[in-house]
């Protein structure tokens, strides 16, 4: 599944993996690439190693999905980032009540739902104050991100992708 979900270097939505990275620099990032780096190396230092990470919404389009709108068109800061973690660990950090589908789905990690994993919520209050928005955290299993990407055309950028598992076959020291 991690095959899948790295596969979004194709168009997906309408979008390649550069132009779906130009948005987010654009929208999310005010242009600069050094922010959105160390927004990535904050996310990277804070989830379970072999954890997955996407941003997904509006800040990877561009635009609003039910209404077109283009990003932040109420004022500057005013859309979110949609950040996913995706992995069996990442699932395990959220309270049994925060989830949409148990132990496969979370609800975002936001205002309205602050306290479903408290141990996120200082990465959240880091990010946000990184970028001067809302960021909203939810976990997912591989499934449902490789379901939403690739059968319904989501679009989705990868920050973090896991690595691939090595077997005892893969590895110099056995023989």
């Amino acid at each position: 599944m991690a095959d899948e979900i790295g596969a979004a270097d194709d168009v997906q939505g309408g979008l390649t993996d550069a132009e779906k990275r130009d948005n987010v620099i654009r929208c999310a990032f005010g242009c600069d690439p050094s922010r959105y780096d160390a927004f990535v190396q904050a996310v990277r230092d804070a989830v379970p190693p072999g954890t997955t990470v996407v941003l997904r919404g509006s800040a990877v389009t561009g635009r609003r999905w039910n209404d077109g709108a283009p990003f932040d068109t109420d004022g500057p800061g005013t859309s979110d980032l949609d950040l996913t973690l995706v992995g069996a660990d990442v699932i395990g950090l959220f309270s049994l009540t925060g989830f949409f589908v148990p132990g496969i789905h979370s609800r975002p990690l936001s205002d309205e739902d602050p306290d479903i994993a408290p141990s996120l919520v200082p990465l959240r209050a880091e990010l946000m104050a990184m970028v001067g928005r809302p960021v909203n955290i939810q976990a997912s299993r591989d499934v449902v991100i490789a379901f939403r990407g690739h059968l319904l055309d989501q679009p989705y950028l990868t920050l973090l992708e896991k690595p691939d598992t090595l077997t005892l076959l893969d590895r110099a020291d056995v023989t």
